[in-house]
């Protein structure tokens, strides 16, 4: 029996995939190689956090199954890859794309489509994933087709859904590209055709890297203005009132999830490799990376105004790394952290979304309800600012929303 889609990686970005397909009517297996993951979805239960229980058990109903084994890709007639791609010591790692490349091309059939969503640095998917594909004996836009679509995946986000965000996609060959489009337009509104892998590819990597650049140039200001006794926020209240050239960003505590701070480094490595600029982007990452020092010293700057900094009680309020959602990865909070036990603080938190928090294999406490200082590093809707502002002697504010007479902002 034909099956539609086989989703390789059921995480934040394959979860969300094989939903809509699943909404859609098409017929999707789902593999991965947590053990916990397949058992928990099979019993009803999601482990990304906008997906909820019943959202799985709407899959369930539609016939959607989840395995570790990848012999479904035999029966499918299109393949998608959503593995994750990390660095490892700042160099790209495509260990798990390898690893799900070779599951695939042990099973795959004359005619699939293949996709790989998962991001990378330009030239991987010919370069890389083709050759492991092409390993079984058949070849890349001759008997089964290949194609990229970056994912644009935004957690937390109620405006933009996998639905109604654009698709881009890109082919090896013209045909891949349109028998890639036409999976797609099944499942979003919109689909953009680029001219070619490494465009598609190129593309996802941009939109990150633009990102990170302003992000870091709104954090660079932030730390100007605060030496130069200006007020960053104000600045950047006015300048977001002029109605063409600029598009306001905000300053914080440094950058998280897979995105920004890992994206960008694709692209910095390719271009370092080809002997290529990327500069701008290398500044950017160092500018993010230096955000969780930037803030403990502002926190033991206000604490010396109050006490003796060591032994001093400091809470962090909101310690994933995006307001509203239960995401830790790469959270700067765990950086602010660090610099702050070194420092000799007693750290806590305080965030509905995180149950336990810890950092290099210590806990860090839950909030007790007073401090002498709170370091607000995400706006979390679910957090009673007031009541925050109200316990702590003084407070920090990296996202510039708390309101009080000893509320001093980033």
């Amino acid at each position: 029996m034909g099956l539609d889609l086989v989703v390789f990686g059921l995480g934040y970005v394959g979860l969300p995939l094989a939903r809509r397909a699943c909404a859609a009517g098409l017929s999707v297996t789902g593999v991965d190689v947590s053990r916990d993951v397949v058992a928990g979805l099979r019993a009803g239960r999601s482990h990304i956090g906008d997906i909820p229980d019943r959202d799985i058990a709407a899959m369930l109903d539609a016939g959607f199954t989840a395995t570790v084994n990848p012999a479904p890709v035999g029966a499918a007639d299109t393949v998608v890859i959503c593995v994750p791609t990390g660095l490892v010591d700042g160099e790209p790692d495509l260990g798990a794309v390898l690893s799900a490349a070779s599951a695939v091309a042990r099973h795959l059939r004359p005619g699939t489509l293949v996709v790989l969503e998962s991001t990378s640095y330009p030239g991987t998917t010919e370069e890389v994933l083709a050759p492991v594909l092409e390993s079984g004996g058949l070849v890349a836009g001759a008997d089964f087709h290949l194609a990229f679509s970056p994912e644009r995946i935004d957690p937390g986000n109620a405006e933009f859904s996998f639905e109604n965000t654009p698709k881009v996609v890109g082919g090896l060959t013209p045909v891949c590209a349109k028998r890639c489009a036409a999976f797609y337009e099944d499942l979003v509104d919109t689909v953009v055709v680029a001219a070619g892998l490494r465009e598609a590819e190129t593309a996802k990597l941009l939109e990150n890297s633009y990102r990170l650049v302003n992000i870091a140039l709104v954090d660079e200001l932030a730390v100007f203005c605060a030496g130069m006794d200006v007020d960053v926020w104000d600045v950047l209240r006015c300048a977001a009132t002029k109605p063409f050239g600029f598009q306001p960003f905000t300053p914080g505590p440094g950058v998280g999830g897979h995105c920004i701070p890992v994206d960008p480094q694709y692209l910095a490595s390719r271009a370092r490799s080809a002997g290529l600029p990327a500069t701008l982007i290398s500044t950017a990452l160092a500018v993010t990376a230096g955000m969780p020092g930037y803030v403990a010293r502002r926190a033991r700057d206000l604490l010396a105004r109050v006490g003796p900094v060591p032994g001093a009680r400091v809470v962090l309020v909101g310690v994933t790394y995006k307001a509203d959602v239960a995401d830790m990865r790469q959270s700067p909070a765990v950086g602010v952290v660090r610099h702050l036990r070194a420092m000799g603080v007693q750290v806590s938190y305080h965030d509905p979304y995180v149950d336990e928090f810890t950092v290099d294999g210590v806990r860090v406490p839950s909030w007790s309800g007073d401090a002498d200082l709170a370091v607000v590093l995400q706006d979390h809707r679910r957090v009673d600012l007031g009541a925050v502002v109200r316990a702590a002697r003084v407070v920090l504010d990296t996202r510039g929303v708390a309101v009080g007479d000893h509320v001093v902002r980033l």
